[in-house]
């Protein structure tokens, strides 16, 4: 019911008059969904009991409950309020809804727009504004990773006005740097794992500037996967810029990397 006054209480007993006006909260039932095949077996009443501060003059209030045999909605029931008021046995139709059930199928949750985005789902002409208080930026006079600009640079960028207003983050920083190591161009990867090197000795290998500079770069390397793309240092691929090609007489070539490591004062298991 949408009285506030009232509150269902499942172990309280509905009152006579009202229980057993079933054929009542049926016709409602069947007015409401304009079809009677769609009203089904009666499923119970429920006694929806008077608010400790609720005026007793409200009289006395129950629910009756139908199955529905509506295509789509497996597990709702339709729900007829009844009520009638004290020493009268008039009773009076409230309202009829439409509830699911424990075992009904219900959408999700709403989410906002916000924070239903996943990567991929902007499109050409598609805009996405950043909210003000989006962690990931902050003003650009509070940045704290400009080692590699030129200070005199920045100042004279401030003053005619072409500076950014806002920059990365710490958090945003932080955010981008996991997400990179974690995707295809990671140190996990397959690609990675059977790489000749990783791509912090590979010459196709652009560091990142600022605090990201030790540990992501881009690849330059054209006929890499990760072309183009923001790779882990320590990723890798079969076109590590130190991998050669190397022939004995009699023999296929071989994909080897010239950098050679001395391995004559430890065991190689």
């Amino acid at each position: 019911m949408s009285d506030s006054a009232f509150s269902a209480a499942h172990g309280s007993s509905p009152d006579d008059v009202l229980a057993a006006a079933v054929e009542q909260a049926r016709a409602a039932a069947v007015e409401t969904a304009g079809d009677a095949a769609v009203v089904g077996d009666h499923l119970g009443v429920t006694a929806e009991v008077l608010a400790s501060d609720g005026d007793p003059s409200l009289g006395t209030v129950v629910t009756h409950s139908f199955a529905a045999a509506l295509p789509g909605y497996v597990g709702w029931h339709w729900a007829v309020t009844l009520a009638r008021v004290p020493g009268d046995d008039a009773v009076t139709l409230d309202e009829v809804v439409l509830l699911p059930g424990d075992a009904a199928l219900l959408a999700p949750a709403w989410v906002p727009w916000h924070e239903r985005l996943r990567p991929g789902d902007l499109t050409v002409g598609d805009v996405l504004p950043s909210t003000e208080d989006d962690p990931r930026l902050v003003p650009s006079y509070l940045a704290d990773d400009d080692s590699a600009e030129d200070p005199a640079g920045r100042v004279v960028a401030e003053e005619i006005g072409i500076g950014r207003e806002r920059v990365l983050s710490v958090e945003g920083r932080h955010e981008a740097a996991e997400r990179w190591r974690e995707g295809d161009f990671g140190p996990r990867s397959a690609m990675a794992r059977h790489a000749p090197g990783p791509c912090a000795t590979c010459g196709f290998y652009l560091p990142l500037a600022g605090s990201l500079r030790l540990s992501l770069g881009a690849c330059a390397n054209g006929y890499s996967p990760a072309d183009g793309h923001v790779v882990a240092a320590d990723y890798g691929c079969g076109a590590h810029s130190q991998a050669t090609l190397e022939r004995t007489d009699g023999d296929p070539a071989e994909v080897t990397r010239t950098a050679r490591y001395d391995t004559a004062d430890f065991d190689v298991i």
